[in-house]
This record gives structure tokens, C-alpha cells and sequence, in this order.
């Protein structure tokens, strides 16, 4: 088994097939959306592939040290992940296919106008320790 990071991203990636931002979907399109997320997590549970998600909110900050005694620095002048990632889930499959076929699946959540949105996702695989690289 090996795991992988399913990145929803607000922008970044290229734009979806069903494009309207959350923000202007009705509150029934949101509910959907939610309920596809959270039915498609249960499913992999019950499979034995499903490790974690969350969805983030908007807010957040950047935040690095100020240096020894200094309060910390904020709001650099780099793009924040508060603007970039909308939310992810972890994965623990036995193939990469299989984690690319689950984003696919992922990929279809319903959005404006109940269509599916055909977002990309970021498929990352987890970094593998370097002793179990070696075996």
C-alpha cells in the first residue's frame, strides 16, 4: 500500500471543465458537493483506502520566523496556500492507477448547476522513510 495527497486546489491548477467558484453556488449545490465528498470518503473507508481529509477555510496566514527574541513575520510576499488549496484527502492504495482513478472519481463532484465540476486534482504520492526505500 502506498499513500497519496489528493490536492483540491482554488486556482493553480488549470481551470475546471464546470468552473464557477463555490462562492457563487446556490446552497443546495454546495450541500451536494459536501454530500458527494463525504459518501466518496465512506466508500473508501469501508475499502480500506481512505486515511483522512478536510476541507480548509479561507482564512489563514503565512507565517516564518522573525529571528531569535523577535515576534513572528506574517504575510509574506509569496502566494499563500489559503488562496491556493481548498482542502485534500489521503489515500493508502495498492497501486498508483488506483490513486489516479480515484482522483478522476473525485474529480466529478458535483458543482453550479449539479453538474460535475471535472476539477484537476494534485495527485502527490507520501514521501517514502528512507530505510523502507532501501528494502
Amino acid at each position: 500500500m502506498a499513500k497519496y495527497l489528493l490536492l483540491k486546489h482554488y486556482r493553480g491548477a488549470p481551470a475546471s471543465v464546470n468552473d464557477a467558484p463555490m462562492d457563487r453556488w446556490t446552497p443546495e449545490e454546495v450541500s451536494a458537493h459536501m454530500q458527494y465528498m463525504r459518501d466518496f470518503a465512506a466508500r473508501l473507508e469501508a475499502a480500506g483506502e481512505f486515511v483522512d481529509s478536510q476541507a480548509l477555510s479561507p482564512e489563514g496566514v503565512f507565517v516564518r520566523s522573525g529571528g531569535e527574541g523577535r515576534p513572528p513575520v506574517t504575510d509574506g510576499p509569496f502566494a499563500e496556500t489559503k488562496d491556493l488549496i481548498a482542502g485534500w484527502m489521503v489515500i493508502d492504495v495498492e497501486t498508483y492507477e488506483r490513486a489516479l482513478e480515484l482522483a478522476a472519481e473525485l474529480s466529478a463532484a458535483p458543482g453550479a448547476g449539479g453538474r460535475p465540476v471535472q476539477e484537476w486534482l494534485e495527485v502527490r504520492p507520501f514521501l517514502a522513510p528512507a530505510s523502507a526505500a532501501a528494502e
